[in-house]
């Protein structure tokens, strides 16, 4: 029989192409979206690809969803080899203009729903000895930025909880993986970049600090090579390798950073890499 995968936020982007990849190369994937009728993309790209898949709803935020989703899983496979915790939110802002509602928003989908679903499988993976747990984390969770102070924040969290898990349940058969992608073209970036309320406030203080990070972010993602593709390479690569790395980072670009990071001395690198970042954001720009 195929190992099953569990895909959260299958319905765009990263998610979306991690489930067909996965289908693809043999696996029984389960694509799971928080409104089934929000599929429609992904039954159409599985179709054009021939890829065989099973769409299942599931509200991270929900734990009721949650056991719901794994149970049909379990009902009809026995056993969850793999989980990719992809599915989160984005917030972009200035930390002084986030709502606390928004801020406890982000941390609820991309902390807190990703805890509930790798508790949800960890005991068929420990009743299995083998299972491999994918978090999909952020070269923001590795670097923080301006003008996505909460994004960054739950990535940094997410990071902490899979270097500790990883630790917990390696001696029981099951691996923990941290994706760390670069910053990629996406719905991320268009309809689901999900802008905070106050930052478009042009009263605010930070308003045209954030215009001007959002246009040089902008400028990074036009740029950018990375494609989804390349992410759902190391998610496959992650599950099928004998000793697969806690760690995979995919971009040029987001590999440069860390490099800078890891050779330069800590105030240096803040002052270069930093320094740089916040100069070209406070910058004065004709209006």
């Amino acid at each position: 029989m195929q190992d099953s995968v569990l895909v959260t936020g299958s319905s765009t982007g990263l998610g979306r192409e991690m489930a067909v990849h996965l289908a693809e190369r043999g696996f029984q994937v389960y694509a799971t979206v928080r409104d089934v009728d929000q599929a429609d993309q992904l039954l159409a790209l599985a179709h054009d690809r021939k890829a065989s898949l099973r769409i299942l709803p599931l509200d991270v935020t929900d734990k009721d969803s949650i056991a719901r989703a794994v149970q049909v899983i379990i009902a009809e496979c026995g056993a969850i080899y793999g989980v990719i915790n992809n599915a989160g939110v984005g917030l972009r802002g200035y930390f002084e203009d986030l709502a606390d509602a928004e801020i406890r928003q982000v941390f609820e989908a991309n902390v807190f729903g990703v805890m509930s679903v790798t508790k949800a499988v960890l005991p068929h993976m420990r009743n299995a000895g083998r299972g491999r747990i994918i978090l999909v984390s952020s070269i923001g969770g590795r670097i923080g930025s301006l003008g996505v102070t909460a994004y960054c924040a739950t990535k940094f969290a997410v990071e902490g909880f899979g270097e500790s898990l990883f630790q917990e349940v390696a001696p029981l058969g099951i691996q923990v993986v941290l994706i760390e992608p670069g910053i990629i073209r996406t719905e991320r970036w268009t309809t689901n970049r999900g802008t905070a309320k106050g930052a478009q406030d042009q009263k605010s203080p930070y308003y045209a600090w954030f215009c001007q990070a959002e246009k040089e972010s902008d400028q990074l993602v036009r740029a950018s090579k990375t494609t989804p593709a390349d992410v759902a390479a190391a998610v496959y690569q992650a599950l099928t390798s004998e000793r697969p790395k806690l760690r995979y980072m995919i971009g040029r670009k987001a590999k440069l950073a860390m490099a800078l990071r890891h050779w330069l001395p800590g105030e240096s690198f803040e002052r270069l890499y930093f320094g740089i970042v916040m100069r070209r954001v406070t910058r004065p720009v004709a209006r």
